[in-house]
């Protein structure tokens, strides 16, 4: 038997050292080290992919290029690039019960019919994957399930069947013999994904790994593990909220930060082909500190209600809050409100949100929330007809977005009749059916959008 030897490896950066010490050398981070037992033969076990030699760039053609497998869930295959590429590795992380082994009990019955898929729990027994696949009103006679956790056999198991997509749920409940340690450990979770990754790019076998999260919401287990693999997906869900989102963090094959929206019903997740409609409350009427942002997630642009709230504040100090949106940028744009438009907020308790639970990383959210915080504040209604996007610089100019054509158009299908861009984002051509009025200011565009009668 191969010779143990402890060693302690961090859980953020996968970082090595030969004892514990408080503060990990390779990331920083304090209270990181968690001690694995590693097999002093374990890195026989990582070679090269079997049978590889060197070619020439130029001599690849194009019967070398990936291959992509439609899975049959449209939001899924969106997220993913267009499909499965042969061979890839897709890590899937989110909350407990969240969704993802319904979503990937889903994919994989629909995958089935097409190619042979293989579904390998380590949490559930076969009966009860069985009983899920019922509820859901799934076709499982073409679908393979395998219940194991030891690697060792799900790879036997798996090469030689050789299914053309195989599902790992999940991977922190597998365990390598190499390796003594409990299933979950750092040293077991990067072992069994590298074989993972290894097995799958030697033999072209498309492989889905869940993974738990931690309490801060990114998967367990050292970060190497998002390195490893081809593609990061992440599940999300507003608390309460029937929607949930799959958003991709890293994709080798395709657009990162793409997401699919799913709707949570008692036959399993439901694809929304049409987010926009959604995300978008269903006032009867105009109402103060409400407007409509043009967003654009990965690839596709998605029309986002901004909410807001301004009220007299009565503690020491006014309170900024946003949900789904970067509270310091929050800070910065009322600055600049008050910098280059004269509007003081100072004494105000200033509340932001995205409807839908939506997360906007991107700047063009700006300009929709000073001016929802400023209708807010004057108590002004702003027409549901008007959809407005632009990044707001310190200077207090709009500055142009990415894809600005493309934000109109969409606004343009979803029924708007008005937006609000930057001049360098005004089109060339006029859009049928839609008025663009280009601002260049700050104050340019509060008095287009209140003193004009909007």
């Amino acid at each position: 038997m191969a010779k143990q030897r402890s060693v302690f490896v961090c859980r953020d950066c996968g970082a090595q050292v030969p004892r514990w010490q408080g503060q990990c050398p390779g990331c920083d981070a304090w209270n990181t080290l968690e001690q694995s037992a590693t097999a002093a033969s374990a890195p026989a076990r990582r070679g090269g992919y079997a049978g590889e030699a060197p070619r020439l760039l130029g001599e690849i053609g194009q019967d070398d290029q990936e291959d992509r497998i439609l899975i049959g869930v449209h939001e899924l295959d969106r997220v993913l690039g267009g499909g499965l590429v042969a061979g890839s590795v897709v890590l899937l992380g989110g909350d407990p019960g969240i969704g993802k082994s319904t979503l990937l009990l889903q994919a994989a019955a629909r995958l089935a019919e097409q190619v042979q898929a293989l579904y390998v729990t380590g949490e559930e027994s076969l009966r009860q994957v069985a009983l899920r696949a019922r509820r859901l009103g799934l076709d499982g006679r073409s679908l393979k399930v395998l219940s194991e956790t030891c690697l060792e056999t799900l790879l036997e198991r798996a090469d030689s069947l050789r299914p053309g997509v195989m599902i790992v749920d999940s991977i922190q409940t597998v365990y390598s013999e190499a390796i003594d340690s409990a299933p979950g450990a750092v040293g077991q979770l990067r072992e069994c994904t590298a074989r993972l990754v290894r097995f799958a790019k030697q033999t072209g076998v498309s492989v889905f790994l869940v993974g738990h999260v931690t309490k801060e919401g990114v998967i367990a287990g050292p970060r190497v593990l998002e390195h490893m693999v081809d593609t990061v997906l992440y599940f999300e869900s507003d608390p309460g909220s029937r929607l949930r989102i799959v958003r991709a963090v890293k994709n080798r094959f395709g657009a990162a930060n793409e997401i699919g929206v799913f709707a949570m019903t008692e036959d399993g997740l439901r694809e929304v082909r049409n987010p926009s409609a959604i995300f978008l409350s269903g006032h009867t009427g105009p109402v103060s500190g409400s407007v409509v942002m043009v967003a654009r997630e990965g690839s596709r642009p998605l029309l986002l209600e901004v909410q807001a709230l301004v009220d007299s504040s009565f503690g020491g100090s006014p309170k900024r809050v946003a949900v789904g949106l970067d509270q310091g940028r929050l800070a910065l744009l009322l600055a600049v409100l008050h910098r280059h438009a004269g509007i003081a907020m100072q004494d105000q308790d200033v509340f932001v949100s995205v409807v839908g639970g939506v997360r906007v990383v991107e700047t063009a959210s700006d300009l929709p929330v000073l001016v929802a915080a400023l209708a807010s504040l004057r108590d002004r209604a702003v027409p549901r007809d008007v959809a407005a996007f632009g990044e707001v610089g310190l200077a207090g100019e709009i500055r142009p977005v990415p894809f600005g054509e493309e934000r109109l158009r969409e606004a343009a299908k979803q029924g708007f009749r008005r937006v609000f861009v930057p001049t360098a984002n005004a089109p060339r051509q006029a859009i049928k059916g839609l008025e663009v009025v280009p601002v260049a200011r700050l104050q340019d565009a509060i008095e287009a959008m209140f003193e004009a009668g909007t």
